[in-house]
């Protein structure tokens, strides 16, 4: 077969034998591919590495942030006033001690900031394909003209052969074509912690989750033990990796909720100061010309329209939620969540449904003993994680050890027949090795059998290690005589003293698969001796096993023999037989206690907790249940199900179904991709290479900080940096309170900017004369005495309910929830306050006698804008409790911030070098108060606002 023939199904070579995945891939076992042939394939299928298509360029990203229309009509503002300063200079028309071009400065000087801030939030590129490169190996060996040689990794093809030992790094995706003890680490891939035993003898079924093809091999993954000869099926971008690298870089990065909010509030405030300055400079001109000035006032009221383009345009706004977002951000490093996308701090909040991984999430990724059956008695186990202290309870009372021989004869082995080491690290036990075996170990420690003892009092002297096909392991252990001269039996101890009937020297303990071990026994232990073992043991053992397993434990039957000699190497299969039966145990990775309340918390505050898991139906439906997750009866949904349904069908199923089993990497991408159609908005947790794509697509990737691989780091939008489910309900917490803080300082925010704007509009439509403030005073107002509180505000204390409410949609408006009416409505009543007394003012200023400037009145303006601020935030604290109700030290940043910025507002007034360079001018003692009066109208009336809402039994936002 040539190469352009070559099969291009990705789905196959599991389910061929050997020898026909070798005729169709037209290779030779023995002697490889010819150099010829290897060359021709090269041309086919490229080399074998990962494809990158282009992103973004950093010019590219850095001048997309100045297409916000906001930064747009500021950087019109900054070249028109930059002109008129310059018409105004050559024209010889500057007022003594005037600064040209300082408004075009300070415009700019905005723009160009804000421009940055955007540029480096966004310019963190994706690394995660970059970290996806690193799994590839540099070099293979391969088999090549009957020759045996180390390539690059690069250069593989379809059909080469190609040979792995313990620690190599897989090169490629591959069929088995030999293997000898093969144990391949899949996490990375899969998900899955345990090592896969790959059996190259086998066929399987085309539909085969990728986590059970244990004829194949996949690249990026590592061999732990073992050695085998691979026949190279696909390469680069055909690989199980490669897949994951296109879906990743298929996945769009959407806006988020913040982001569409702030380019919603954009257009209306753009749009609605663009209509209000054709209305005033029209009005003006129609004014002008038809009272026979002509077009005389035109630069004046060019004037008025760049001050009212300035104020409507909130310049400290995207500074305020940067350092807001990054406040969230510290604040939850706290609860053990990383922030790598400063956006997603705000996006917590908006989560409707969190998906997340069983192992290591939910459950502690340690593996504990929940049941031992014995003599026909099922005992629960008690105790958390290794910890060595538990209670064995049988029908729910504590069951006394001394009276259950069978027990202590069954944990021996647990002890013995194990590999792994409990120990104890600065008070915290940990166990080195297996899981599995460190539950065992574990669980005999509860009983008073300590591994070290009994490795002393059994010393080993072999072992049958475990293999996939017997699905069990055996050790040998010699029994000593004491120095006494006694016989063994005398001499060892009462727990295993019914093991031996004779002068046998040495005990064979076996475990493993209950099924498999039950058919190699002859006898069953019961009491202090064994009898023969009977049908109705048979079965009632494999009815305590089958209960055992639909609980969604993970089982494993123990037995011995008795020996007079060590067995020879390789007698497996002649010396496990004619076993004593002792009993089974069942493990489970055990749920995090404080997840329960975790999930609680999520339903009361409306959001879906979901499972998404490869591990096992019967194990996830059981922790599932036991978190309160999902109830009995509900419908477990499968990877294998899941793959026949199509994009609808699963559309309809997501809102029904809560635990997902057995899943593969694109089925976790399916299920975030239907629910975001549903309307959902989705946090995904992952750890593996596999769950990238998933983590990119949802709303909310969540990366595991210990377990996690570094693709899935990247591809994430928060890391946890303890793993726990947890720590995502505090972190969804702490963006609901971060949004509704936004919410807080925007209303303060733009409820001022929209009094400046109608202010500054009456100032001509009065007949007053010139503008009343410059945009450098409004750019003041704007940055300090607006941003200063704003920055306080986001620090304010979360609301009681916070986690007692369902969460707000993410596709609302910013001006949602009376938002856009309160704005409105503040900015009306800032105008009517400021109007009033500009008008006051101006003929207070020009009247005859006055000592002062006639312009003072625009500086007694400028001030009680400034000032009426301060009592609104003041005011702005609670929607509904009045300030005398609250403590004023629960947010003493809000005191502060009202002090500093007074006191840099009189600086301006009173402060000569200040006074010149913002064009104020010194008020007297009288009109300060007048000032002051005015603006604390703006507190008083905010006050009686929440009181009337009170006294109507309504809240306000």
């Amino acid at each position: 077969m040539s190469a352009h023939s070559l099969p291009e199904s990705t789905n196959l070579w599991h389910g061929l034998e050997v020898d026909k995945a070798l005729e169709m891939l037209d290779s030779d076992a023995n002697s490889g591919l010819t150099s010829q042939e290897v060359e021709h394939r090269r041309q086919k299928y490229g080399l074998n590495e990962l494809e990158e298509n282009g992103g973004r360029s950093p010019w590219q990203i850095l001048l997309d942030q100045f297409t916000n229309i906001m930064l747009l009509m500021l950087i019109a503002v900054a070249f028109i006033s930059g002109f008129l300063d310059l018409l105004a200079l050559t024209g010889g028309t500057l007022k003594p001690g005037e600064v040209p071009f300082k408004d075009t400065i300070a415009i700019m000087a905005i723009v160009i900031l804000n421009g940055i801030l955007g540029y480096v939030q966004e310019s963190r590129a994706e690394k995660a394909l970059a970290a996806l490169k690193k799994l590839s190996s540099p070099s293979v060996r391969v088999l090549r003209d009957d020759k045996l040689g180390d390539v690059a990794a690069k250069e593989l093809v379809p059909g080469d052969v190609m040979l792995l030992e313990a620690g190599v790094q897989i090169a490629a995706d591959g069929r088995l074509i030999e293997q000898s003890n093969l144990q391949v680490r899949e996490s990375a891939l899969t998900g899955e912690a345990e090592a896969v035993n790959k059996q190259a003898i086998l066929t399987l079924p085309e539909d085969a989750p990728l986590g059970d093809r244990l004829n194949s091999v996949f690249q990026g993954t590592e061999v732990l033990q073992g050695r085998a000869k691979v026949l190279v099926t696909h390469t680069g971008m055909r690989t199980e990796l490669g897949k994951i690298a296109a879906m990743l870089q298929s996945v769009d990065s959407e806006p988020t909720p913040l982001q569409q909010r702030m380019t919603q509030l954009g257009n209306v405030l753009v749009t609605g100061s663009l209509v209000l300055v054709a209305i005033v400079v029209g009005g003006g001109l129609i004014h002008d010309l038809t009272q026979g000035i002509g077009w005389k006032n035109l630069q004046e009221l060019v004037e008025v329209s760049l001050s009212m383009a300035v104020a409507v345009v909130p310049e400290g706004l995207p500074a305020v939620i940067t350092v807001t977002l990054a406040l969230g951000t510290q604040r939850m490093v706290k609860h053990h969540a990383l922030i790598r996308k400063l956006p997603a701090v705000e996006t917590l909040g908006s989560v409707t449904t969190i998906c997340s991984d069983k192992t290591g999430t939910l459950t502690q990724n340690k593996m504990v003993v929940q049941s031992v059956y014995t003599n026909n008695s099922t005992f629960r186990v008690s105790g958390e994680g290794y910890t060595p202290i538990g209670d064995f309870q049988l029908n729910g009372e504590k069951a006394n050890l001394d009276e259950c021989p069978e027990i202590s004869a069954l944990l021996v082995p647990c002890a013995v027949c194990n590999d792994a080491v409990l120990q104890q690290q600065q008070g915290v036990w940990a166990i080195l090795g297996d899981p599995t075996e460190g539950a065992l170990v574990t669980l005999a420690g509860k009983a008073g059998i300590e591994q070290d003892q009994w490795s002393s009092k059994l010393p080993r002297v072999a072992e049958f290690p475990f293999s996939s096909e017997r699905k069990r392991m055996s050790v040998i252990c010699q029994l000593e005589a004491v120095a006494t001269g006694e016989s063994s039996i005398t001499a060892i101890d009462p727990a295993i003293a019914g093991f031996v009937e004779s002068e046998e020297k040495y005990l064979m303990f076996t475990k493993g698969s209950p099924e498999l071990t039950l058919e190699r026994c002859t006898k069953i232990h019961l009491g202090n001796h064994s009898i023969p073992i009977s049908d109705e043991h048979r079965s009632q053992i494999v009815v305590a096993n089958d209960q055992m397993a639909s609980k969604g434990l993970r089982v494993l039957g123990f037995a011995y023999k008795p020996l007079t000699e060590v067995p020879p190497d390789g007698s497996e299969d002649t010396s496990e037989v004619d076993l004593v039966w002792l009993g089974l145990v069942g493990m489970l990775d055990a749920p995090r206690p404080e997840v329960r309340a975790a999930v609680q918390e999520c339903r009361h505050a409306g959001i879906r907790p979901i499972m998404i898991t490869g591990d096992h139906q019967l194990t996830a439906q059981a922790i599932a249940i036991d978190l309160g997750i999902a109830q009995e009866g509900d419908r477990v949904l499968t990877g294998k199900e899941l793959q026949l349904l199509s994009d609808q069908e699963l559309e309809q199923q997501v809102d029904l179904v809560s635990i997902y089993a057995r899943v593969s990497p694109e089925h976790k991408l399916r299920i975030v991709q239907a629910l975001q159609r549903r309307g959902r908005f989705v946090a995904m947790t992952g750890d593996g290479v596999n769950d990238a794509p998933a983590l990119k697509q949802a709303d909310i990737g969540i990366a595991m900080g210990i377990t996690g691989t570094d693709v899935s780091k990247e591809a994430s939008d928060m890391i946890l940096l303890d793993d726990n489910f947890a720590t995502i309900v505090a972190a969804t917490k702490e963006g609901r309170v971060v949004y509704t803080n936004i919410r807080r300082f925007i209303k303060y925010i733009l409820g001022s900017n929209i009094g400046e704007v109608l202010t500054i509009a009456a100032a001509p439509l009065l007949g007053l004369g010139g503008v009343p403030l410059s945009p450098l005073q409004i750019l003041w107002m704007n940055l300090v005495t607006d941003g200063l509180p704003a920055l306080a505000l986001a620090v304010e204390p979360p609301e009681p309910d916070v986690m007692e409410r369902p969460p707000f949609s993410p596709r609302e408006s910013i001006f949602a929830r009376g938002l856009g009416s309160y704005m409105i409505r503040i900015g009306i009543v800032f105008a009517i306050i400021t109007i009033i007394l500009m008008e006051w003012a101006y003929k207070h200023s020009h009247a005859v006698g006055y000592q002062g400037d006639p312009d003072t009145w625009k500086t007694m303006v400028f001030t009680s804008l400034c000032l009426a601020q301060m009592g609104h935030a003041i005011a702005i604290r609670s929607n509904n409790r009045l300030t005398i109700e609250m403590n004023p030290f629960s947010n003493p940043f809000v005191l502060g911030s009202v002090i500093v910025t007074t006191i840099l507002q009189l600086m301006l007034i009173y402060v000569p070098p200040l006074r010149a360079f913002f064009g104020t001018h010194e008020l007297s003692f009288s009109e300060l108060m007048i000032c002051i009066g005015f603006s604390a109208l703006m507190f008083v009336w905010i006050e009686g606002e929440k009181i009337f809402f009170r006294f109507m039994g309504k809240k306000t936002v």
